[in-house]
């Protein structure tokens, strides 16, 4: 088991929860998901999301354009 703090904090959405912040990741081995410590932007709860509710947010200098909310995982947008 791994825990990497991560510095800077990466903006993302976890789906279900809302906006927020990465402030860790834990990773239990090959036989789990990525575990994502998220500190929630409109509530200030901190939850432990797993890997596939995670997204980036949307970031224009990067050229993610990021998925519309409610688009499943390797759906594009039309």
């Amino acid at each position: 088991m791994s825990f990497t703090q991560l510095d800077p904090p990466l903006p993302v959405h976890v789906e279900g929860k809302g906006k927020g912040y990465a402030l860790a990741v834990i990773d239990y081995g090959q036989e789990h998901n990525l575990i994502w410590v998220t500190g929630l932007s409109d509530t200030g709860e901190i939850w432990c999301a797993p890997n596939p509710l995670v997204r980036l947010e949307a970031n224009w200098t990067m050229g993610r354009q990021g998925l519309p909310h409610g688009l499943p995982p390797g759906t594009k947008p039309s």
